[in-house]
């Protein structure tokens, strides 16, 4: 976000707390100027997307003046962040020796509170000139129960910027009824020869990400690019091209007919190969969203990569919405297009299934999962004007964007371009062995995409749900084109083998081959809540489940989509090099 539209957004904040002078979003600060401490949200460690108000416990807060906190970005809401200001009193320089800020009397209630954010491992979260810090609520020992009472930072700085923040939980204090805690804290700021543009990398962890299993990996993904390029190369340059030749020496032939109905399956279907899809009005719309779904991929993983936007809080979902949003054309060019060439005339039914497919999609998870977050009062829980945000974007940018894109779409590559007539009447489809029938083509299709990506699926999983920072994003461009190449060359394949068992149902056997990659996906991620987390409780099951659903689904329409394109490439390509009238 520009530094200018920063500092508008959070221009309210400053007019209600005037005392404070620092700029958090430029990072400068002058000496003696006051430090920001925001309390972020504490929740369970296993469940790091289940979180709540820090104040939800019975903390209490310094004894500064309260200042509000407004959401700087739809993403902030939608990822449940809410600062709140902490009331410590912190000067740019100034060391604060341990002092008292507040005190608590432990009634029933926040003991029974204390006790389960102890017994559950609660940790919270701050944040320090958008530097995350993080610290653990307690301890049990013994069978009793304790709480850290007292916060020291130690604060790096060079020159008049923060480069470096280090909080240390001490003081371990005995929870029981009755009991009086005084909650201190203490601030040391130390020199430190650390660069600004350095100070993220302390949360980074590459001894994780760049493991000689995830370099592995990618050599493993990428034989296997080099095995299915060599497969589909023999089959147009061998097997087609004798095909060809046969056909071209036989032109004049009286028997044509003959030969072609003896050993040339695929082009006994020509007058079938382009008859249009079933269900031609959601056809269209799901390629039109999974050409959407791929722009938004892959636009936002080159942001990542020139932008760092792991860096900034929400910066990643930010960019991912607003990429969406102006990227919306590419669904209505992309599906309204092909439904013209399907000879479809409801384009305005059409143009709707496309503009509301992913939102409804997301839009019933989100809503399914946030009446959970009401339930236990979690930082998930969509407030009303989150809500309007987001029916606004809809309203006011996605749908007349897409309407855009579906005329242009319509009026550029609308008109029908098939290289061959489609017969009147549908062609009997003859019996085949079971291992042709499209059922199990669409079953086996996803194994190899599924193949390529699910090393990084472990490291995009570790990331979201537990305490990783990706930022390995120059790996997720590279598995994303191995996996566009893997899901084009099996799907190429599949639809060879189909057409040649005089099989013409192509159009949706060769997107969900392609998209059976998501089904894969959904069960490791099953596989993943069980054997490779400690998630638990209710509400992080469904929030688990719902989204991984929503990804899973998502990726399914992407990979079906490329399959599609690729598909379709090639049907075009061998039918209008033989003219067969």
């Amino acid at each position: 976000m520009p530094r200018m539209s920063r500092k508008l957004v959070w221009l309210p904040l400053l007019l209600l707390a005037q005392d404070i002078h620092c700029d958090e979003h430029d990072h400068t600060y002058q000496d003696g100027e006051e430090v920001v401490f925001w309390m972020n949200t504490i929740g369970p460690y296993a469940n790091r997307q289940e979180t709540y108000g820090y104040f939800s416990l019975p903390f209490c807060r310094g004894p500064k003046e309260m200042i509000g906190h407004y959401h700087e970005t739809l993403s902030e809401a939608l990822q449940g962040v809410e600062l709140e200001y902490s009331g410590l009193a912190v000067q740019f320089k100034e060391d604060v020796p341990k002092t008292a800020y507040c005190e608590i009397t432990l009634t029933s209630e926040s003991l029974r509170a204390f006790i389960y954010a102890v017994k559950n491992h609660y940790w919270y979260q701050m944040y320090i000139d958008d530097l995350p810090v993080w610290g653990v609520v307690g301890e049990q020992d013994n069978g009793e129960f304790y709480v850290w009472s007292h916060k020291k930072f130690d604060m790096g700085y060079s020159g008049n910027r923060i480069v470096d923040v280090n909080l240390t939980s001490e003081n371990k204090v005995k929870i029981e009824a009755g009991a009086r805690i005084s909650f201190t804290y203490e601030v040391q700021w130390k020199l430190s020869s650390m660069k600004f543009e350095d100070r993220f990398e302390k949360y980074l962890d590459p001894t994780f990400f760049q493991h000689r299993i995830h370099w592995f990996s990618i050599f493993n993904s990428f034989m296997m690019v080099l095995f299915l390029v060599g497969l589909v190369s023999m089959i147009l340059l061998r097997t087609l091209h004798k095909d060809y030749a046969r056909y071209a020496r036989d032109e004049e032939s009286e028997d044509l007919d003959h030969d072609l109905g003896d050993e040339y399956g695929w082009k006994q279907v020509h007058g079938e190969v382009f008859r249009p899809a079933q269900h031609a009005t959601f056809f269209s719309a799901l390629i039109g969203c999974g050409l959407h779904i791929t722009t938004v991929v892959f636009c936002v993983i080159i942001f990542a990569i020139l932008g760092e936007l792991y860096t900034e809080r929400g910066s990643l979902l930010s960019t991912a919405l607003l990429v969406y949003a102006l990227a919306s054309p590419v669904s209505g060019y992309a599906g309204g297009s092909l439904y013209s060439r399907m000879g479809g005339k409801k384009w305005m039914r059409q143009y709707l299934v496309t503009v509301m497919l992913l939102p409804v999609l997301i839009g019933t998870a989100v809503f399914f999962v946030n009446f959970f977050a009401i339930y236990y009062h979690a930082t998930r829980m969509l407030h009303f004007k989150s809500i309007l945000y987001m029916v606004a974007i809809g309203l006011f940018i996605l749908f007349p964007m897409t309407l855009l894109g579906t005329l242009i779409g319509r009026n550029v590559s609308g008109r029908p371009n098939a290289p061959c007539r489609v017969n009147a009447v549908p062609r009997p489809i003859p019996e085949k062995k079971w291992f042709m029938e499209p059922e199990v083509i669409i079953a086996l299709g996803g194994i190899l995409p599924f193949g390529s990506i699910f090393i990084e699926m472990y490291f995009i999983f570790t990331s979201f749900w537990a305490y990783k920072v990706y930022y390995v994003f120059g790996f997720m461009l590279l598995v994303f084109l191995i996996l566009a190449v893997v899901t084009i060359c099996v799907t190429i394949v599949a639809t060879y083998f189909l057409l040649n068992a005089e099989d013409y149902r192509w159009q949706w056997t060769s997107f969900l081959c392609s998209a059976s990659t998501s089904v894969y996906v959904y069960l490791y991620a099953l596989y993943y809540f069980f054997f490779k987390t400690k998630m638990y409780g209710l509400f992080q099951t469904m929030f688990y489940f719902s989204y991984m659903a929503v990804f899973s689904t998502c990726l399914g329409i992407m990979c079906g989509t490329l399959g599609y394109i690729g598909a379709s490439v090639f049907v075009r390509k061998i039918y209008s090099t033989v003219k067969i009238d």
